[in-house]
This record gives C-alpha cells, structure tokens and sequence, in this order.
C-alpha cells in the first residue's frame, strides 16, 4: 500500500482485501481500480473489452498490468458466479452497465439484460458461493421519478423512469432492496448491500459516445466548434474522484456495521448545478480556447429531463462524507487530463494517479478531515 492511508483510517481496510470491480474498463470503473490499488487492495475487475481502434482511459493509464484484468459479460450467470467462486473477493463493486441514455432509446432490450440481470446475475453468485462481506451496485440519479420539480431528490424519492435507461436503474434498485431483505439481512446471512446514485460526473478519461465532456474535448481538440443539443439542461456535475471518495467510505462503513450503513446513498455535489451552456463555456475558459454551436431539436428535450439534482444529506451526516471541490477546480483537474493525454508524452497511469493525490489535495483547509486520514503524498 502506498503511504496514503493512516493505519487508524477507515480506509486502510482496503490494503490487502480482494476486491472485484465489475465494469474497471469503463470511465468510472478504471478511476475506482487505480484508487483501490493505491490503497493497497487485490483487484480483480471483470468486464467487456473497451471497443477496438476507440480511445479508452484503461488502456491510457495501462490498467491491465496493475490488476487481474477478465473480460466477459456480467449476463453470463455461470461466468460471473465461476469468478465469485475462484477469487473469492470480499468486496464486490458492481459498476458494470449500459450508462447511454440514447442508446437505451436504440438498445432497450440490451440495456434491461445488462443493466438489471447483470445486477441480479451478481447478487446471485455472491448468495451462492458467500464469502462477500460488502457489495454496493452503482445506479444512477436517474433511477428517480422525475417529477420536473426544480427540487434535490432523497434517497426516499419514488424510484422509476420513463426511458429504457432511467427505468432499468430503478429496476436495479428494486432487484436490490429485495436481495437486500430476503437474503442478506438475517443474522446468519448479515452481508452489507448498498445502492450508490451519483450525479453528471467528469474526469480525465472519458471518451463515450452521446456525453457533454467527450463531445466538448473532440471538439477542443479538433478545432471544430463544439456541438450541443441541450444547452439549457441543469444536472449536478461534479469530478468523478467525489463519487468514487463516496464509494470507498461507504463500503468500509459498512465493512465495520452490515446493518446501519446498508440501504440506498446519494452522492452529489454542493455547489448549485449549472446548465450545459455553462459547463461548455467553463471548459472552453480553462481550455484556453474554442466555440460551441446549438445542434439539438425539440425531440431531444423530450428524451431526457430538464433539471436533476440530488441531496446528498444522508452521507454529509451517516458517513462524513463531503465534496472537495469546486466546479471550476473539477473542470480544470479535467482539462489537465485530456490536454497531458493529447501530448503523448506522460505515463498516464503515473499522471491519473498523481490527479488523485491532487484531488486530495485541494479541499479547502476546514474539509481536511472529510480525507478519512488519507495522508497527501
């Protein structure tokens, strides 16, 4: 383990464990794998390979010599419980998704099969073989009922959706409140199972089809004026490192306590969400130049809600958890990614893992303590 984690910190759990990550080749998924590693932790990921000629943040950062690397899809029900069974990890952290709300529209039956069997394909393997002491399902702020009111979403909120993606990570909400109750919470059985719903993230490495932050960074990139189809858009962006602090804290809380921190937690951010014209403009700034154009149609605000936000009181007060930045300085740690990516002169996983030490680094000096003893190297 690297020397970031006190010994008294809730975090130095993680130095030693096997830990799957379903999902490590994705954006968020290889951001959480370099974390766990410098935290010291075995990590075993399974996931589809990144597509073939296509940017990809683990193949920047050279993911698959750090970690046991197995590519596969979380559908097959065998696979995933053979992985479950051979590793035996303690901690399971299923990422794993269709994230693409337009591809929901393309990919329906696609997008419910990996999004809400994969879920259940998980949960089952780890009834079945045991030995899982924590697992929590990443979701989405979108599993919500959008009701259009200009209001922070609790984790009480009804759940649902009116697009195949929204309404297959309420499914996976339901799936796992019911594996939560049925099988997980007797005594003999008491494994901690958690949802995680984070908002809008960005961050070095991202490069999906039909997201803000890709299209702007082609865009800058290019030369080309950035295309935006919904400037008016309000979500609640924050750096993907805040969510993924959010996810490390929760599981070893629930490490120590399977029944209090078990249940479903938001993770946003503080600073008041801000349009898509906004977070364009504020990388245009830091980028130091370029444009953007309107390309959207009234069809597309159909497709996706105006306004989403989420309150984040139940792990502000239950785990001490807290957002470190601002959004200007999430931007900027951005921008700092994809312009030393573009040089072709760093060693990207070094760079990835020093952002994370500067992530660290720049709380405000009242908000040191919400680094859960995290020694700043």
């Amino acid at each position: 383990m690297e020397e970031m984690v006190d010994e008294n910190s809730p975090l130095a759990v993680f130095d030693g464990r096997t830990v799957l990550v379903t999902g490590h080749t994705g954006f968020k998924g290889t951001w959480l794998s370099l974390w766990l590693k410098m935290l010291g932790a075995n990590v075993v990921g399974l996931s589809l390979a990144p597509p073939p000629g296509e940017p990809s943040m683990f193949e920047s950062v050279r993911l698959e010599r750090k970690i046991t690397h197995i590519i596969g899809d979380i559908c097959d029900r065998e696979l995933v419980r053979e992985i479950i069974h051979d590793h035996r990890p303690s901690i399971v952290i299923h990422m794993a998704a269709q994230t693409l709300v337009n591809r929901s529209y393309r990919e329906p039956r696609e997008t419910f099969n990996t999004n809400v069997l994969g879920t259940i394909n998980i949960l089952e393997a780890i009834r079945m073989e045991g030995g899982v002491k924590a697992c929590i399902v990443v979701t989405s702020d979108k599993c919500y009922s959008n009701d259009g009111r200009d209001r922070a979403y609790v984790e009480d909120d009804c759940l649902g959706g009116k697009d195949p993606y929204s309404a297959s990570k309420a499914a996976a909400e339901i799936v796992t409140a019911s594996y939560r109750w049925s099988y997980f919470s007797s005594p003999d059985n008491a494994m901690a199972l958690s949802t995680a719903r984070a908002g809008n993230v960005i961050g070095g490495g991202d490069w999906a089809e039909d997201r803000i932050v890709p299209d702007i960074v082609r865009g800058l990139i290019s030369g080309k004026s950035i295309s935006v189809r919904n400037p008016a858009s309000v979500r609640p962006w924050q750096h993907v490192l805040e969510p993924l602090n959010g996810y490390l804290l929760l599981t070893a809380r629930m490490l120590q306590d399977s029944v209090s921190y078990s249940g479903p937690w938001n993770f946003g951010p503080d600073h008041r969400n801000c349009t898509v014209q906004d977070l364009v403009e504020r990388f245009i700034r830091s980028w130091g130049k370029g444009t953007w154009v309107y390309s959207g149609r009234a069809s597309d605000m159909q497709k996706e809600a105006r306004t989403l936000r989420l309150d984040s009181t139940k792990a502000k007060n239950g785990l001490g958890w807290r957002p470190l930045l601002q959004l200007d300085q999430a931007v900027d740690l951005t921008v700092e990614w994809y312009k030393a990516d573009t040089t072709k002169s760093y060693d990207m996983g070094d760079f990835s893992e020093q952002q994370i030490k500067n992530f660290l680094r720049m709380a405000p000096n009242e908000s040191k303590e919400q680094y859960h003893g995290q020694r700043i190297l």
